[in-house]
C-alpha cells in the first residue's frame, strides 16, 4: 500500500479510497502536476476523441405519424374547393338571372312607352298615304318615328306575306274560283302591326286571299319577321 492510494474498510466491509492530493510528492520531493491536467480515463490533452452529444427538443416524426394528418388536410381541401365551386356556380347563375330580369324590365318599360306611339303612328301612316305628309309636319313625323325605333320598334305586313295568325288579324277572307291546293296570303295591309324583340305589341290588320300553290314554283316568300 503506497501513500497515494490507501484502502481500508469500513465496518460494512465496504472499500474506502483515500488519494494524496499534496502538490509535493513526501518521497521524491517534486512538484505533482496539477490533477486536471490529465483526463479521467488516461486520455490526453491532444486526443482526438468525439464524445457523442444529446440532441434534445425534437420530436422524431414517422410518416405512420404523418399520413393521418395529410389525409385529413387533403380533404378539408376538397371540401374548400367543392364550397368555392359551388359558390361559383350560384353566383353566375344569380348573375344570369339579374342580367335577364333587367332586360325584361327595360323591354317592358320600352313596350309601355311605344305603344303610346301606335295611333300616332297609324295617323303619320294615314296622312302618308294620302299624300299629307309633307311640311313641318313631315319634320315632326320624321323625329317621332325615329325616337320609336331607337326604343326597337319594328312594323311588320307586307302584302304577299303568308299568312300567319300569330301576326295578322284577318278582317276579310276573300276566296276565289282556285283549282288545287291553296295558300292564305295577304292581299292588303289596313293597319300595320308593331313589335318590339319578339313581343308582339300588336298584329297587323289585314285582308287575306286564297293562292293557288304552284307546285315547280319555289316556296311563296314569307315575310321577315315569321
Amino acid at each position: 500500500m503506497t501513500d497515494d492510494d490507501r484502502y481500508t474498510e469500513n465496518a460494512q466491509g465496504e472499500p474506502v479510497v483515500v488519494r494524496d492530493r499534496r502538490r509535493i510528492d513526501p518521497v521524491t520531493g517534486d512538484v505533482r502536476p496539477p490533477a486536471g491536467d490529465t483526463p479521467a480515463g488516461g486520455a490526453t490533452p491532444g486526443s482526438t476523441e468525439e464524445e457523442d452529444v444529446p440532441v434534445t427538443g425534437t420530436d422524431h416524426v414517422t410518416g405512420t405519424d404523418l399520413d393521418p394528418r395529410v389525409e385529413e388536410l387533403a380533404a378539408e381541401v376538397a371540401e374548400r374547393t367543392a364550397d368555392l365551386q359551388r359558390i361559383s356556380a350560384e353566383y353566375a347563375n344569380y348573375r344570369r338571372r339579374v342580367d335577364r330580369d333587367r332586360e325584361s324590365v327595360l323591354v317592358g318599360a320600352r313596350v309601355q312607352f311605344v305603344s303610346e306611339l301606335l295611333t300616332t303612328l297609324d295617323d303619320i301612316d294615314r296622312a302618308e298615304a294620302h299624300g299629307d305628309l309633307n311640311g313641318p309636319f313631315k319634320s315632326v313625323a320624321d323625329k317621332i318615328v325615329a325616337v320609336a325605333q331607337k326604343q326597337g320598334l319594328e312594323p311588320f305586313a307586307a302584302d304577299g306575306d303568308l299568312f300567319d295568325p300569330a301576326l295578322h288579324e284577318a278582317v276579310q277572307h276573300e276566296s276565289g274560283e282556285v283549282d288545287g291546293p291553296t295558300v292564305a296570303v295577304v292581299s292588303s295591309v289596313l293597319r300595320r302591326g308593331y313589335r318590339i324583340a319578339d313581343r308582339v305589341l300588336r298584329p297587323a290588320m289585314v285582308t287575306v286571299a286564297d293562292q293557288a300553290v304552284d307546285p315547280s314554283a319555289p316556296d311563296p316568300v314569307q315575310s321577315p319577321e315569321q
